[in-house]
């Protein structure tokens, strides 16, 4: 890779504030990263946090000397190819994709757009599910769109940092979702299996990689069941819920699949008997709204249109 003479006479980063913005961007991406979640040994003492420029260049496949300019700040000529390898190296979300991009003073050749599994139309069924809850949810269990209704049960999603949207980390980690769910303990097994069965087709990906290294550090149950390596496709279910506000509501889910296997799915929840039918009219709707709210899937799968991982 070629690379340009730094513009300062001395061989010194320029004062130019976005370069400067760049390099600190970067510098706070690398370390909080560490060397497990993209798959790289822990070897030798480190004295600051998080990669080293050398493994992000590794993994972006770059030069290491062009990388270290690139963190310096310097005027240095950015290709959009080399951005998008940095990018994914770095696991940037959406946004963070974005900013990086803005910085660096070019155009991003692939910008996330609007997700294409959920369309106009699924907004509207999701709409009109109603008194149902329904929501969108990928094979990673992250909460792509749902009903005001769905948030009666899980609570306000929007609320949540984007990457906390995600049904896995509600149900591992202190939430209104492991709250109200009554077999919170069977219900987590039969999801971590499930997500084993996907991570067979997406373990390569970062975002899947970043997703178990987060779990498996917050949560000593999550990382006690992933262990197990037990597997399970997805599928039809009962649930029940015991709501403060409401009372025990007990539901079959049913997922209809927006994509090939192992892909998003709308899934709805149905009263399973009179009792809960009745009981579901006092559901509260913490949205003002019956429209989805989108969150970030990270850099596989659909794209997805992001307020703000």
């Amino acid at each position: 890779m070629s690379l340009t003479a730094v513009t300062a006479s001395t061989g010194k980063a320029p004062a130019d504030p976005r370069r400067q913005q760049l390099a600190a961007f970067l510098r706070s991406r690398r370390e909080r990263i560490t060397p497990e979640q993209v798959g790289l040994p822990m070897t030798g003492r480190r004295r600051t946090p998080g990669l080293r420029r050398e493994e992000v260049a590794q993994l972006a496949a770059v030069g290491v000397t062009w990388y270290t300019w690139l963190e310096q700040g310097r005027e240095i000529q950015v290709s959009v190819q080399v951005l998008d390898a940095v990018a994914r190296a770095l696991l940037l979300d959406p946004s963070e994709r974005a900013h990086l991009f803005t910085l660096a003073g070019a155009e991003d050749p692939t910008p996330v757009r609007e997700c294409p599994t959920v369309t106009p139309g699924v907004r509207l069924a999701l709409d009109r599910m109603a008194p149902f809850p329904a929501a969108v949810i990928n094979s990673r269990y992250d909460v792509l769109a749902y009903n005001a209704q769905y948030t009666g049960i899980v609570g306000d999603l929007e609320a949540l940092p984007p990457e906390d949207r995600n049904l896995m980390w509600l149900a591992f980690t202190p939430s209104r979702f492991r709250d109200v769910l009554v077999d919170h303990e069977d219900e987590r097994e039969v999801i971590v299996a499930r997500f084993r069965s996907g991570m067979g087709e997406h373990g390569g990906e970062p975002a899947w990689r970043a997703l178990l290294s987060r779990l498996r550090k917050a949560s000593p149950v999550f990382d006690a069941a992933w262990q197990r390596h037990d597997v399970l496709r997805p599928g039809n279910g009962l649930k029940r819920f015991l709501l403060p506000e409401v009372g025990l509501l007990r539901f079959e889910y049913t997922s209809f699949w927006l994509g090939p296997s192992q892909g998003p799915r709308m899934v709805v929840y149905t009263p399973k008997d009179e009792e809960s039918a009745a009981l579901l009219t006092r559901l509260p709707a913490r949205l003002p709204s019956a429209a989805g709210v989108p969150a970030p899937v990270g850099t596989t799968g659909p794209a997805v249109a992001v307020p703000a991982r």
